[in-house]
Parts: structure tokens; sequence; C-alpha cells
């Protein structure tokens, strides 16, 4: 819609709609189109000021350049003023450097045949003495020329309104420089649809392309920045930062960005986030100083602030005795600056700042250095900075006179870089490429609306925004320092930064260069410099990592922060979050981030505890082997036939099973040992207990009958006794058996019962899948049949001297009740006995590991502690079998052998011995005798069919 239908304003609306300050105009940003009814408000509140200057008061000077088509330009030529002045002193950098970039970029544009032929640019430049608001009202001039005031309208007091237009509309505005008068000048400059470009605002809410559809930047936004910074952070290891930010849409905006990426990413945690106050009150650094003490270990201190609240921040860190502790981060309103750090350099060491990837451009410096009072009148304000930069005062032909006589004088023949110090501004560049963006724009606007025109065309008289818009967001060149100009979608340019770190060498500082971030950071970390510890990064970590088989223990609601957990007894580090129970057989390594199989231990052929019963067993093999001999050699002898022969070698022969059953035990546990323990372990005691058994039944039938009868009882004979004693035999095998084809035997490990609160002496012992239960039900049945026999030896006390075998079987008996007797209680109560010796030797060890083992010191090999000096076997089952003689594991088995040997030797001793003394000693007395008996004893005692000799 054309501006021009719009024709009613108000003065008086205008003066009422102004700030309370009286330093600028407030308005609502809204459609492009402010002739709709909803901008009539708006509007009044627009056309006001511009109406009314001369009754307001004059807006200020401009630095104007005729052309075909005008640029606007918004620099900040002067500092803010203080103590109610609208505009400080003169910024010769920031200000003049970047309007005098301006000037240069128009002047190599008109002067290029192959950009903009026959078409020149103009340019107003204005100065928004670094406020916002007073920019506002310099901005408005801008639109000026899209605007005629009302006939009817009036100003205050009755005065006519400026009744000539005001000067050519401007087609496009290069500015501003800090983000809120960018704000403030986008949300007016929309509405008009004037495209904007700035050279140096980074808030990132200027990225909103709905509010801010006209905005450009050929600088990034500073959620890149903010994206960079945190990726500096994170390469850097930290994990806990707090943030500072001048209070502004700078400030706010970068550090809202940074926690807001921050969150994102993950890793990285805000300890406190504080603003700078816009006007800060003596103390407030201080207070700002104690807060960020509040949490010391967040060192690391992300700044988005002025140039002069990063000084003062600084200068209350070293007032506060504080080098050295906070790690700054600063954001590119630090960049590579020195006056932020000025006589604070030793609090700023090792500083880390971020500044957008930028050249010196030689053609600019050249340019600058050669400006003077004669050849650039055409700047309004060089004057001005003329004085300040040299130090001098101008003559009254020149402006300003002086009244200090100490002043000197300016003669007009002083020289930039050779009189005074030059350094280029860092947003030079900047300012370059972004009046080259518009040209570029506008040229490609002219061959597709003017092709073979020259000159401007009456479909570009005036530039229509919003299609300059669009060829602007589409330019596509190599800018003054090389690098690619373009835009995105939101008019952002693309994020490139270089990376500086403030380091001192030799007593001298300055910035130098540690890396850059393109889309990603790659940061030259061998190069940055740290005070105290030159190579090393300080940390600035909530919690410091936890050490290997510790867990982390959040805190709640602060993601960085844990407390460190050991995965104590059996538990590992899965994860460092978790720690989980090691599987059955397995125990952890020394540092718990694994499992390792436990050591599996087994009675060894060497343990004090099987020498013993290995010795009893080879003394008794070899006296039953003896005892055997004599008898077989003997066989036809008058003692050896009143022994009964058959009984008596089914007698040694259960005796050898008994003492064999010890080596069995004491051997590896395999399938073949498990099932010959099984078997051996009860029938050697069933063929003893059932051949005694047999022997008194029959000593004790024999006599009872003789009291009652001259008949002899039946089953009396050789063959019925040795059928008797199988008989009874073959309970125990046909169990046995049977319990082999129900259940395999085979060997396990258990590893519960050397399970130990210290898992370093956990063990797994081999043995065979017999309980203790289950060892005492094989020995049960001959249990019983002990009992019964010693039952019967009782009832044959009474038997005549003449037979006295029935009283050595007594003997044995008694004497053997008493070794079983003592062997229950002991078998039994040394497993529970041996697991409490157990759990308090590993907890008075515990605390001395692995220094002790056992009471002893370790051997220079670890490894002999775990292993023989043969080294590890192996199981059937492929675990690693050690020799560890743990003493409580073994007593089960050695009161088992033992009890077994002595009730074996009892037997060999008090039936055989005798016997084998007089047949070897005395075999005088091995001769049949003859004696008066009756007959009916004669008859039933006779032993064998062979006779009856006299005992």
């Amino acid at each position: 819609m054309n501006p021009a239908e719009c024709r009613e304003a108000s003065c008086q609306s205008g003066r009422r709609n102004r700030l309370p300050g009286g330093g600028g105009t407030t308005f609502l940003a809204g459609p492009s189109c402010f002739c709709d009814p909803n901008q009539l408000p708006l509007l009044l509140l627009l056309l006001g000021p511009l109406v009314c200057m001369g009754a307001q008061g004059a807006v200020g000077e401009a630095v104007r350049l005729p052309g075909d088509v005008t640029l606007g330009g918004l620099f900040p030529v002067h500092a803010r003023g203080a103590a109610g002045a609208t505009c400080g002193p003169v910024k010769k950098e920031q200000g003049v450097h970047r309007l005098e970039a301006m000037l240069y970029a128009l002047d190599r544009i008109n002067a290029d045949p192959g950009l903009l032929p026959g078409v020149r640019l103009g340019a107003r430049l204005l100065d928004t003495c670094s406020r916002d608001t007073y920019a506002l009202e310099q901005a408005l001039t801008f639109v000026q020329a899209l605007l005629r005031p009302a006939s009817a309208a009036r100003c205050p007091g009755g005065g006519q309104p400026i009744g000539a237009l005001p000067e050519q509309r401007v087609a496009a505005v290069v500015g501003a420089s800090a983000s809120s008068v960018s704000i403030m000048v986008a949300n007016v400059l929309r509405l008009f649809a004037i495209p904007q470009i700035s050279y140096a605002s980074t808030a990132p809410e200027l990225s909103d392309n709905a509010r801010y559809d006209f905005f450009s930047r050929v600088v990034p936004p500073d959620s890149y920045q903010a994206q960079a910074m945190v990726d500096v952070v994170r390469a850097l290891g930290w994990n806990y930062v707090s943030t500072l930010a001048s209070e502004g849409n700078y400030g706010e905006s970068g550090v809202e960005a940074f926690v807001q990426i921050s969150r994102e990413a993950g890793g990285v945690c805000i300890a406190q986030s504080i603003k700078i106050p816009r006007e800060p009150r003596p103390g407030e650094f201080d207070k700002i100083i104690k807060r960020l003490m509040e949490t010391p270990n967040a060192r690391g201190i992300i700044i988005f602030a002025s140039e002069d609240d990063i000084k003062r921040v600084l200068e209350a860190a070293q007032q506060a005795n504080l080098t050295g502790h906070f790690l700054w981060v600063g954001s590119d309103s630090w960049g590579a600056k020195i006056s932020p750090i000025l006589n604070v350099e030793d609090v700023a060491v090792g500083a880390i700042t971020i500044l957008p990837k930028r050249a010196s451009i030689d053609g600019f410096d050249q340019y600058f250095t050669t400006r003077s009072l004669e050849n650039n009148r055409r700047n309004i304000w060089f004057a001005e900075f003329w004085e300040d930069n040299f130090n001098c005062k101008l003559t009254t032909g020149f402006g300003a006179q002086s009244d200090d006589a100490a002043t000197r004088k300016c003669t007009g023949e002083e020289r930039i870089g050779r009189d005074s110090a030059y350094k280029q501004e860092g947003k030079v560049q900047f300012v370059i490429d972004a009046v080259y963006a518009i040209a570029h724009a506008l040229h490609s606007m002219h061959q597709a609306l003017c092709p073979g025109y020259t000159g401007l065309c009456p479909a570009m008289s005036p530039t229509d925004g919003r299609t300059l818009l669009q060829y602007i967001r589409a330019v596509h060149f190599n800018g003054s320092a090389g690098t690619p100009v373009m835009f995105n979608e939101n008019g952002d340019a693309p994020g490139r930064y270089d990376i500086f770190q403030y380091q001192v060498t030799n007593g001298s500082g300055g910035y130098r260069a540690v890396g850059q971030w393109t889309e990603s950071l790659k940061l030259n970390v061998e190069e940055l410099e740290w005070s105290g510890s030159p190579l090393l990064p300080p940390t600035s970590l909530c919690s410091l990592p936890c050490g290997p088989g510790e867990r982390k223990k959040m805190v709640k609601g602060v993601p960085c922060c844990w407390h460190c957990e050991p995965c104590d007894g059996y538990r590992y580090q899965v994860d460092e979050f978790t720690c989980e129970a090691c599987p059955l057989g397995a125990r952890p390594t020394l540092n718990h981030t694994g499992c390792r199989p436990t050591p599996v231990i087994r009675l060894d052929w060497a343990s004090p505890w099987a020498i013993l019963p290995l010795l009893l067993a080879v003394a008794g093999i070899a006296a039953t082997a003896s005892v055997l001999a004599t008898f077989i050699r003997h066989h036809n002898t008058p003692i050896v036939r009143a022994s009964g022969r058959e009984l008596s070698y089914i007698l040694l022969t259960g005796i050898f099973l008994i003492y064999s059953i010890t080596f069995l035990m004491v051997a590896e546990p395999g399938p073949t040992i498990c099932a010959a323990r099984r078997l051996l372990l009860g029938l050697g005691t069933a063929l003893s207990y059932s051949a005694l058994l047999t022997k008194t039944n029959r000593i004790y039938r024999i006599f009872e009958r003789g009291k009652r009868s001259v008949t002899p009882p039946p089953f009396i004979s050789p063959t019925s006794q040795l059928v008797i004693t199988f008989s009874l035999t073959s309970v125990q095998v046909i169990g046995v058996v049977a319990w082999l084809g129900f259940q395999p035997p085979h060997s396990v490990i258990d590893y519960e019962e050397q399970r130990t609160p210290d898992p370093e002496q956990a063990r797994g012992v081999l043995k065979c899948d017999m309980s203790d239960l289950s060892l005492i039900g094989c020995l049960g049945y001959s249990l019983l049949l002990m009992v019964t026999c010693t039952v019967y030896a009782i009832k044959a006390r009474g038997v005549p001297e003449t037979f006295n075998e029935a009283k050595p079987i007594g003997f044995t008996m008694y004497t053997t009740c008493i070794v079983w007797l003592a062997f229950v209680p002991i078998f039994f109560g040394t497993a529970q006995s041996a697991e409490k010796a157990l759990s308090a030797q590993s907890a008075l060890l515990t605390p001395k590991m692995p220094s002790v083992l056992w009471a002893e010191p370790l051997p220079e090999d670890p490894a002999l502690v775990f292993w023989p000096p043969g080294g590890p076997s192996w199981d059937g089952m492929g675990n690693e079998v050690t020799s560890l003689s743990l003493d409580q594991i073994y007593i089960q088995t050695t009161t088992l052998t033992v009890s077994m040997s002595l009730s074996a030797s009892v037997s060999l001793g008090m039936l055989y011995v005798p016997k084998v003394y007089i047949i070897i000693f005395h075999p005088e007395q091995n001769v049949q005798k003859r004696k008066r008996s009756f007959k009916a004893t004669s008859t039933l005692v006779a032993p064998s069919e062979e006779g009856n000799p006299a005992n």
C-alpha cells in the first residue's frame, strides 16, 4: 500500500506518546502495512516527532552523500552521555573507524564499473550516541520521505509543521552496532519495509524472522557464539560454570543462548547466572565476586558483558585477592581488546575469548591513514576525532577554540599512524561487507528489473524494500577478507570465530590465537597456557571424577554434581552410574571394575590336613595286607580256622576298603572319583559290620540254643554265613547303584561355602556332589549294622572264656561306637564353626590387605599367593584349581577319614593283631588241643567243616 494514502497525523498525539524520560518514542512492532486501522495509533505515534521537529528540537546532524540510491547508516560515533547529556566523548575506533569504513566502501563501489553501472550510491550516516532511544529518534528520519504532513496538522503552540518534504528516501540501512539499538530500529524500519543489515549486532533475539523480518547481519548471532563457548568449555573438561551478563539484550540473550545450548548438549551445568545492572551501585561488583565464590568449584565464568563491566569485574576480583582463581571465557565484546583488561592483566591471564573471524583490510588502512582535515570534510565528526586522536585543539577556523592555554593547537599537518597510534578496528571488515551486500543485491535487482538499462529504471525508482530484501537474502560473494558473505533464512551470517587466549610471555602479555570455530571447534590445547600450571588446564567441576570401582550417585536437580559411592563387597562397576553383583563363581577385580573367576581350592595331597589321614590309611593298608598275608600263609592252622576264615577274609577286605576311601577323599574330585566315593564310602563299613554282625549273631545263637537243646541252630555253616554277610552288604550296594542311576555323579564347585565378606578371600571348593546329609546317609546303613552288631556283642558277653572271640568283637564295637559318636558332632559342628572363623578372619585381615594374607607376608610374586609353585591346574569345568590350605574347609574331610581309619584300626587291632602275634611269635600255641567238653557244646561251636580246635 502506498504510504501517501495515509494522510492524517497529529503533533499533539505524538507529543503525548513520547517516553516519560524524554529520550525517545515508544512503539509496538506490528504488520508491515502501517495503514492498517489497527496501526493508526502507531502511525500517530511515529508521525508526531517527525513533523514537529521544529517545535521539539532538531534531530542530530548527519553525514550526507548524494546519489541515485541512498543508504542509511547508524554508527556509535559518540559514547553515551553522562549526567543527562545525550552524547558523550567521541569513540575513535568503534565510531569513526566504522563510519569511515562505510564511506570507503561507497567510494569503491561507485568507482567499480562492473558493480551497479550508471548508478551512484549515496548515504545518510547518523550518530546513535550509543543510546537506543536516541538512535530511534535518529532512525525515524529515514522514513520521512515516505510521509507527507497533513494540511490540518498543528504543532503545540499553534505552529505550522515543516512544509517541505524530507530528503530522498533511504533504500536500506547499514547498522546499528549495539543489539539493543538494532532491535529498536528494526521495529521501525520493518513497518516501512526498509531492509537493515547490521555489522555488529549479535543478539539471538534478532534471529526471529517473524518479528525482525527485514533485519539481516553479516556477523554471526550469539547463538553460534554461545555454541562455540559451550564447545570450548566441554573441550577443557569443565562441567560446572557460572555466567555473567550485562543487563540488556546482548548480555541476557547471549547467556540465555549459552544456557539453552548447554542444557540441550548436556554435560555442562550452570552454578549461578548473575546479571550486572545497567546502572550498578557502588560495591555492586564486589557483591558479584562474593556471589561467585559461593560456588568455588565453578571456576569457569562465562561472561557476556560490555567492556566497562568486564573491566570492573576483573578489578573486583583483583581487589578480592582472587587472581588466578577464576577462569574467564569472554564473548566478542571482550574479543582481543586491551581496554577491558588494562591494568588488570594479571587477573585476565588465561582468559579465553571469542571473536568473529575477521581480517585487517589493507585498503582501508591506506585510505584511513591518508585522511586529513582537508580531504575529509564530508565527515562532520572528523574534526572532533582529529582533536581527540592527536590530543590537540583546532583553531577557530576549524570550528573549536581552546580556552586552555596548556592544550596544544592542531596544525592540520598531523598524520594518522605517524603522529598517533593506529590499529584497524575489528568490525571494519563487517561494515564493508554490509555495504557490499546491499550493493550486490541492488546490482542483481537492477539486472532483473532493468535489463540493458543504464541508471535506475522506473521499476527501481523508488526501490521497493520487499523486493530488495529478497535479493539481499540471496547474495553470495567473497567479502573484503576473502570469506564468503551470505545469509540464511533468518538473515544470519554463518558462524566463523577465532578463539584467543590472553597469555603472558617473558613479562609481556597479549592475545594468542589458539583455535577457531566454524560449525565445529578446533582448539589447539597444546598452545593453551595457564597460571600456576602452564600445561594442564585447571578444573571447573562440581564433583571430581569417581575413581575405578566407584559409581556416581547424582545430586537431585544438579546433573553435574554427584557423590562417589564405592562398589563394595562382590559388586563391580558396570558403568559410571551402576554397580552390580558379580555372578556366582566370580569375584570383583581389585579395583572393582570387572569380575574375574573365583579361585577354586581342594584338599591337596601335601596339605597338613591330608597327611595324617594318608599316613593312617597307608599304615592301615600295610597292616591289613600283613594280616591277610599271614592268614593266607597259615590258612589251615588252628587259629586261622578258629577265626572263621571266610568271614575273616571278608572282614579284612572291608577294612582294606575303609582305609582306601581316604585316598578317594583326598583325590581331585571328578566323575570317576565321585562315583568311587559313593560306592566305597559305605561299602567297606557295610562289608565289615555285616561280617561282624554275622559272626556275633552266630555265636549268640549257638549258645542260646545250647541252653535249651542239643540241636544246632540253622544257618551256621560257612556257606550260610557268607550268604548272610553278602545279603546284608547287598542292601548297601543296591542303594548306592540306584543312587548312581538316579543321580549320576559329578564334581561341583561350591562357591557359597567360602564366600567371605572380603572378596579377595573368597574361594570355590571343588568337591563331589554329595552334601553332608547325603554323606551321612551313605554311612547310615553301616551305622545301623554297627549298632545291631553292638547289641549282639552285648548279648554275647556271657560266652565262656574258651570262646574268647566274642569279647574282642564286643570291645571292637564299643570302641567303634565311641569313635562314631565323637565323629558326628565334630563333622557337623565344624561347618558352622569354619564359617564363623572365616568371617572373623576376613574382618581382621581386610584392613591389612594386600600386605597381609593369612597372617603371613606376601611373597614377591603375588601369583604365589593363589597358586602353588607349579602353577594353577584346571578342573574339568575350565576353572583354575589352586591348592590353598584353608584349615577350616578340610576339618570335615579329615574328621571323616580319620574316624573311618580309627574304626578300621580298632577292628584290625582287636580281632587280628593278637592272633597274628601268636601265629608269628608263638607258633607253639597255634596247635590243635583236645579239651573235655560236653557233647552239645562241642557240636554247636564247631567253627568250620574241618573241626573245632580249642582256644
